[in-house]
């Protein structure tokens, strides 16, 4: 009983020491890109993405510099995998999705 209340605390400091860490801006990118990317591409660190050819956004500061993607993000992303949808970002949106995508290398 007591190795299983101190283990659900654990979990739970594990837990609350990983939102306090995000930032506001990575919270609202993560946010962003569950609502809009996840369908296709794995958003966080360790899963592969849902379609085969979507690079997983921790892999992309490989093929791109993470600033490099902010003028693609506000003039529309027209290219990348076929089925992909083309986004157009206000400022915000791409500082915050920019700031989670940092967060993942």
């Amino acid at each position: 009983m007591i190795g299983r209340i101190f283990g659900s605390l654990a979990f739970s400091l594990i837990m609350l020491t990983q939102a306090l860490a995000d930032s506001p801006a990575e919270q609202r990118g993560k946010t962003f890109a569950l609502t809009n990317c996840a369908r296709c591409h794995s958003i966080d660190k360790v899963t592969q993405s849902p379609l085969k050819i979507a690079p997983p956004f921790r892999t992309l500061h490989l093929r791109y510099p993470i600033e490099t993607l902010a003028e693609a993000l506000a003039e529309g992303i027209t290219t990348g995998h076929p089925t992909m949808p083309e986004f157009q970002l206000d400022p915000d949106q791409i500082h915050d999705l920019l700031s989670y995508m940092r967060s993942l290398e």
